[in-house]
């Protein structure tokens, strides 16, 4: 599985972001979906996740009640939905599919990677 994460920039708190990430792949629904990010000089960190059909996900409490996950596997897409957008919340944002169905806030658990897209919120 390839993935391609987009749709990074500049926001001012407050605002709102919605990242893409395009899995190549025509195994891409079988595959449990993360969201990880990273700051500068801190560890890569758990976001969210969905289960292959979407029933099922995940969210770091940092993030609860402000960013969805959600999937659309006919298109092989899995979005994240970033509302009320807080200086912290900057970081490169990645990707990433598991094979296991089961939650993972690790990211060494995950075994197929996005290459980043920035997010950057001004205060």
């Amino acid at each position: 599985v390839q993935l391609q994460a987009s749709g990074g920039g500049l926001v001012q708190a407050g605002g709102s972001l919605r990242l893409s990430c395009a899995a190549s792949g025509r195994t891409f629904s079988s595959y449990r979906m993360g969201w990880f990010r990273q700051a500068p000089g801190m560890e890569r960190e758990f976001v969210a996740d969905i289960s292959w059909n979407g029933g099922t996900t995940y969210y770091a409490d940092s993030v609860k009640g402000r960013f969805t996950i959600s999937r659309d596997n006919a298109k092989n897409l899995v979005y994240l939905e970033m509302d009320n957008l807080k200086p912290e919340d900057t970081a490169v944002y990645y990707c990433a599919a598991k094979a296991s169905p089961f939650s993972s806030r690790w990211a060494s658990t995950y075994d197929y990677w996005g290459q980043g897209t920035q997010v950057t919120v001004s205060s």
